[in-house]
């Protein structure tokens, strides 16, 4: 069921892995099917280079579980996913890493300002990466804790644990953003690490809202 959809996930779990936005058993991820309502999980406790398709779960949005063929169970922390999904419909993918520079942030209760313009592209109503209330992970709390913060923007710092990325189009997406907000969260702390602690100038709203594909660019099919 959703072999498609298990395989994609299986791929971008192993890629966050390599690339350290999350380690050994850490983070989570999940991608919801347009036609049946149905999501894909990744399972608990178990490490991303050994994860095959087959260990991925299915789940309705009432956190029953419709298939899970390796006898694995889903992340504990499927409940934000669900809560996520609800809160904003056109969800159609979900990343959860804990990765360095970002989580510190995460730790210090600190948004992330839009200090660099290609965070245009992040959702952030804004500008800022910002900070859910600390909830226990894999908990009811946890889960309520995301809403007000995945209605403001599509990347989100957890209080005291982690990030969490969403994107309409596919997990692909939402593993890029995860990756941007890791690498803002760097830039910032160079930035006030070189400037001793003084905040660099962000980005107004305004400012991100403005951005277009240049008009000059032209093509031999245009008229």
């Amino acid at each position: 069921m959703l072999e498609t959809l298990k395989k994609e996930l299986c791929e971008i779990a192993k890629r966050a892995q390599h690339d350290g936005l999350c380690k050994h058993k850490s983070g989570n991820f999940s991608i919801r099917d347009s036609e049946t309502g149905l999501l894909v999980a990744s399972p608990t406790s178990l490490d991303r280079d050994l994860m095959t398709p087959r260990d991925v779960v299915v789940m309705d949005l009432d956190a029953h579980v419709v298939e899970n063929e390796s006898g694995l169970r889903p992340t504990s922390e499927v409940l934000m996913h669900l809560e996520i999904y609800k809160e904003r419909p056109e969800v159609a993918a979900i990343v959860h890493t804990h990765s360095v520079y970002a989580t510190s942030f995460a730790l210090l209760n600190k948004p992330i300002p839009a200090i660099v313009y290609e965070v245009a592209n992040l959702g952030l109503s804004r500008a800022r990466i910002p900070v859910a209330p600390y909830g226990r992970p894999g908990t009811p709390e946890l889960a309520a804790s995301v809403r007000q913060a995945v209605r403001e923007a599509d990347c989100v710092l957890l209080e005291k644990h982690g990030t969490v990325a969403v994107d309409s189009r596919n997990l692909y997406e939402a593993y890029l953003k995860a990756a941007y907000i890791e690498e803002l969260a760097e830039l910032y702390h160079h930035a006030l690490t070189a400037n001793r602690g003084v905040e660099p100038e962000p980005f107004a709203t305004e400012e991100l809202q403005k951005w277009a594909y240049p008009s000059e660019i032209t093509f031999p099919n245009q008229h």
